[in-house]
């Protein structure tokens, strides 16, 4: 079969018909051109992959530390000769400081998974929940007075009226944050299922390293009927794709890696190979043509090169009318050419398609060239087609990556060197000596009969810092020696190992500028008296600097996530994988198990919600604490808006809570004055009552004290007539006895009166007889006193 290639290109035709492209002579021609551009059928200065291979494997040994010292000896060595120099050539893993912090910062920087269903289905399902709730919004008042008229609930939200938004940007606010529809959370759950199941947080720990360390990151998302949805880590330095300037590899056409796998394993994948062609192959000396010597392989292996070639096909489609009208498609393949005819027609539309294939390097043996089965389209566009390689290179131009270890090589390099050089200063700094002059020696008596000679003063001195010398000589002279020993100060080398610190510092300044990691982010120089805030700004800087690592490994989550998205209906289809997602996601939640069998039918938009920086949720906590001082919150509000990862929401729903809050305080305050107004009336009426009451009482009580008053009069006044009438009485009775006695005594004065009148009138009588009888005889005279007294004192008893 003769396929033609495309003008100055070793790849084959794509103008061809499907069933050429399907072949396996058209995959084994497009193998050969990625062999071609990548290996160049040799290890040569223009092989691609072994330049990319060198230099990433480069880039990664200097940021462990562990590049090869032979550059260092060469800068040293005289004609290569190291005879004379005693070092230790271990590198200064000085770049391994820097590249941990940004992988590692960048790894702890947590993230939750959203799925947002964009479908018609779901965006009707969240318009009518928003149409109901801003009904309920504006006829709040109705509804509420419906509900205690006729006691039905006419809302058409659960939300309780407490909850209701009350302005259109509280809706929103809602929208973002209350509602969720089941079959997003379904798709979520499992989302995080199985990036839990394929321990997708250490595959991320490795993205951020290869960001960090050789400036590109890749990872696979595949699909099998046994494993399900798998996520693989990918290593940049076994890689193969079109060449593109765009960092996020967009455009390619083909894409692949090397791996390097055992027979037993090429079996198990690869099942219809027959073992003639395994012996073959073991036998092959290509199958390790171009990897074998540069690391530590297994020679046992076979170097298998695994691609993915991106084309397009035409999906033809034979309508067919039926006798009752209905229209009927049959999918043809794109030879269909039938005349016009009036009872069906030919439509057709031009897809993009993927073709898997696997090959021998270095061989022409093809083990897989086919249609892949398992293509992800975005609901949204069905004629684009997904490679399962999903690759980040953030600052890549034209073609020509970097990254913050391949700029920062050169200053490690002289930081090594100057290391060494400090090694070689060390070396040969010597101890400070001492001046011994023998002739100062002589003439010496100690006085003990010991000689006085060189060892002897070297003794005392050592030990005691003491010498014995003479100012004179035995001829008294002066002597010229009269100290023996003098200490002789060397500089030691202390300049050249300040120059060598400085210098070191210098270059290390130098990575540290840039890189944009400065002081505060390593901790490697805190400065006591800088101020927290002044910290904080230093470290935020530094965090700019590496935002664009940052960037690219959220892109590289966003789209494995994504990928993982559309590969669910995949699992769904296979009663195994179905299964295992069923049985994953039950453990979370059983409720979602009733959507999972819809999730084919809807789209959705996969984004990541990601924990703010520290500067971000100190600003954020500098808000709350301001709010819960001023008790503009309340402490369950606080903990509701720290749990908000989108800081502008967090800020949106503090907001949100403060004005709630706001309006709370205030109808408390009204209340609390309408009570007061209440008491107070009640307070005034209860006053006015009790006044009412008190003038009652004190009405009451002068008017029973006035019938006291009256009754203790009337009571006092009978009393007193009782008494003035039985003193009457009395006086009545002591009066008609005094009367009596009066009266008798008048009557027995009377009497007596009668009586002595009687008694005159019968003495009167009887002296009128006597006297008439003297008269008539004549007698003596008569003592009628005498006679009288007598009489008186016979009635008296005498």
């Amino acid at each position: 079969m003769k396929i033609y290639t495309n003008t100055n290109s070793a790849f084959p035709s794509q103008v061809v018909d499907d069933a050429t492209k399907a072949s396996e002579e058209y995959g084994l021609q497009v193998s050969r051109a990625i062999e071609q551009e990548w290996f160049n059928y040799g290890r040569t200065s223009g092989n691609r992959y072994l330049t990319n291979w060198n230099n990433f494997n480069r880039l990664r040994l200097y940021a462990r530390g562990e590049q090869s010292p032979q550059k260092y000896k060469d800068e040293l060595s005289i004609n290569g000769d190291l005879s004379y120099l005693n070092l230790d050539w271990t590198p200064v893993p000085i770049l391994s400081k820097f590249v941990d912090i940004v992988a590692n910062g960048i790894s702890q920087k947590t993230y939750d998974v959203r799925a947002h269903a964009q479908d018609p289905e779901s965006l009707k399902k969240r318009t009518n929940y928003a149409s109901g709730l801003a009904f309920d919004m504006l006829a709040q008042s109705q509804i509420q007075e419906a509900m205690e008229t006729t006691g039905i609930n006419i809302a058409e939200s659960n939300v309780p009226t407490a909850d209701l938004p009350r302005t259109k940007d509280e809706l929103q606010l809602h929208m973002q944050l209350s509602y969720k529809q089941s079959i997003e959370i379904a798709e979520e759950e499992a989302i995080n299922t199985i990036l839990k199941t394929n321990k997708f947080d250490l595959t991320r720990k490795r993205l951020n390293y290869d960001l960090t360390t050789i400036g590109i990151g890749a990872v696979k998302t595949s699909f099998n009927p046994t494993e399900g949805i798998v996520v693989d880590y990918v290593d940049p330095a076994y890689m193969v794709y079109s060449y593109t300037e765009d960092p996020n590899f967009e455009d390619i056409y083909y894409v692949g890696e090397v791996k390097a796998i055992t027979i037993p394993e090429l079996k198990k994948q690869f099942p219809d190979i027959s073992e003639d062609e395994l012996y073959r192959i073991q036998q092959m000396p290509g199958n390790r043509q171009y990897i074998q010597g540069w690391g530590n392989y297994d020679t046992n292996t076979v170097q298998v090169l695994y691609f993915e070639y991106k084309t397009y096909m035409d999906q033809v489609f034979k309508i067919k009318q039926g006798e009752n009208g209905l229209e009927k498609a049959i999918q043809k393949d794109s030879s269909f050419n039938p005349p016009k005819n009036d009872n069906f027609e030919k439509v057709s539309r031009t897809i993009e398609v993927l073709y898997t294939g696997a090959k021998i390097v270095g061989t022409d043996m093809m083990l897989e060239w086919k249609l892949s089965n398992d293509m992800t389209r975005p609901i949204a566009d069905t004629t684009r087609v997904q490679m399962n390689y999903n690759i980040v290179a953030p600052r890549m131009y034209k073609g020509r990556i970097d990254s913050i270890v391949s700029k920062c090589i050169s200053f490690a390099d002289m930081i090594q060197l100057t290391h060494l050089k400090l090694q070689q200063v060390l070396s040969r700094v010597v101890p400070d000596g001492v001046f011994l002059d023998v002739d100062g020696l002589a003439e010496v008596d100690l006085g003990n009969g010991t000689n006085y000679n060189a060892a002897e003063a070297l003794n005392m001195y050592f030990q005691t810092g003491s010498i014995v010398g003479r100012s004179l000589n035995q001829d008294g002279e002066m002597n010229r020696a009269k100290v023996p020993i003098q200490e002789l100060a060397t500089s030691s080398g202390q300049g050249k190992i300040q120059s060598l610190i400085q210098t070191y510092q210098y270059y290390l300044q130098m990575i540290r500028d840039v890189t944009g990691l400065n002081e505060a982010v390593d901790g490697s120089k805190p400065d006591s008296n800088a101020l927290v805030g002044l910290q904080k700004i230093a470290a935020n800087a530094s965090n700019v600097a590496t935002r664009h690592i940052k960037d690219a490994s959220l892109y590289l989550t966003v789209k494995t996530c994504e990928n993982i998205s559309l590969r669910i209906v995949d699992c769904l289809n296979f009663p195994l994988t179905e299964n295992a997602l069923k049985n994953s996601i039950s453990t979370y939640n059983v409720e979602t198990l009733k959507e999972i069998s819809n999730l084919n039918l809807y789209d959705f938009g996969i984004y990541l919600e990601v924990e703010p920086d520290e500067e971000e949720k100190a600003q954020l906590e500098q808000n709350i604490q301001v709010s819960l001082q001023n008790g503009g919150i309340d402490l369950e509000d606080a903990i509701d808006i720290r749990q908000i990862k989108n800081l502008k929401l967090a800020n949106e729903l503090l907001k949100l809570k403060r004005t709630r809050k706001q309006e709370k305080i205030q109808q408390q305050q009204l209340a609390n004055i309408q009570a007061q107004a209440q008491a107070n009336s009640e307070s005034a009426e209860k006053s006015a009552m009790f006044e009412v009451q008190k003038q009652q009482a004190l009405t009451e009580t002068m008017v029973n004290l006035e019938q006291a008053k009256s009754q203790f009069e009337l009571q006092r006044m009978q009393t007193e007539a009782e008494i003035k009438r039985q003193l009457l009485a009395e006086a009545f009775q002591y009066d008609m006895q005094l009367a009596q006695l009066k009266a008798q005594s008048d009557l027995n004065k009377f009497q007596e009166q009668e009586n002595r009148k009687d008694e005159r009138t019968k003495i009167q009588a009887s002296q009128q007889s006597e006297l008439i009888d003297q008269r008539k005889n004549n007698s003596l005279p008569k003592d009628f006193e005498s006679n009288t007294m007598f009489e008186g004192l016979s009635e008296l008893g005498m």
